[in-house]
């Protein structure tokens, strides 16, 4: 029988593995001859670690990704680097992409790109008190997400049996999300991933996904400040539409089963109500 290791063995396990993601990065970075000027900044459940560099050519910012090797290859793994393909959005460009094998238990990937310019709206996924972006972002945002929606792609952030799995694990299987309309999207537009000045960070999962599935995104990882909740939805009527409405339980399952593996416990109860709602709603 396999011992189940203390939180004093997990902690120095996790100790160990940021250590180790610190070396890859300054491994990334000399590939390509950048020099790290800032503090890195872990992504979720330390898979990554990205940090501001300068390079002979100006300001960078650099990335790198860890995972197991079954999992690093498919449209996630190069996620970031494909979006280079996108017109008309403000986000970085990635400048060069380096991989490299550790034994066979783990591959990394470094994209290097170019580092925009604003401050993150929020340290992390979900909305912090007190956020307001003005209006001119609130367009920008509006006009981006517009813009990507109607961007052709082979790319999948989502399909209809993705939707049907966390749904019927979340709500039962006899709730009915077929979708009708699908659009091309981000995929995670969360705060953390969010800039001001406007600047759409983390590419990796964006593809075609269910009509307003950005929208219903950003408006529940925000249920935990209601003020900034309706301005979402002043400026997204998707919602308010059977279309946002079967997003909106989609992006809900998903996230309640991120709270399972220990994502925003905050959220729990929001969701909870908000996916009542909704269910209401469903013909």
């Amino acid at each position: 029988m396999t011992a189940v290791p203390g939180p004093d063995e997990v902690a120095e396990a996790d100790r160990r593995f940021r250590l180790w993601m610190r070396r890859n990065l300054e491994h990334a970075a000399a590939h390509f001859q950048l020099r790290i000027t800032g503090e890195p900044v872990f992504g979720w459940r330390d898979r990554s670690i990205s940090a501001p560099a300068n390079s002979p050519d100006g300001p960078r910012w650099l990335r790198v990704v860890s995972e197991q090797p079954q999992w690093a290859h498919g449209r996630g793994w190069t996620g970031i680097a494909d979006a280079n393909t996108l017109s008309g959005v403000p986000k970085p460009c990635v400048l060069g992409v380096h991989e490299w094998q550790e034994g066979d238990w783990r591959r990394q990937r470094a994209e290097v790109m170019t580092l925009m310019p604003g401050a993150r709206c929020s340290p992390t996924d979900i909305a912090p008190p007190g956020l307001d972006p003005p209006d001119g972002w609130w367009q920008d945002l509006q006009q981006a997400l517009q813009h990507l929606a109607s961007t052709p792609t082979e790319r999948i952030s989502t399909d209809q049996a993705k939707v049907d799995h966390r749904v019927h694990a979340a709500f039962g299987a006899d709730i009915d999300c077929r979708i009708q309309r699908w659009e091309t999207v981000h995929g995670d537009l969360h705060w953390a991933n969010l800039l001001n000045p406007l600047a759409i960070l983390d590419w990796e999962l964006w593809g075609r996904g269910p009509a307003g599935t950005d929208a219903a995104t950003l408006y529940c990882y925000s249920l935990t400040a209601p003020g900034l909740g309706q301005k979402i939805r002043a400026h997204y009527p998707v919602l308010d539409t059977p279309d946002g409405h079967r997003a909106q339980l989609y992006v809900t399952a998903r996230l309640l089963h991120r709270i399972t593996l220990g994502d925003h416990p905050q959220l729990t109860e929001p969701l909870k109500e908000h996916a009542r709602n909704l269910l209401r709603a469903l013909p």
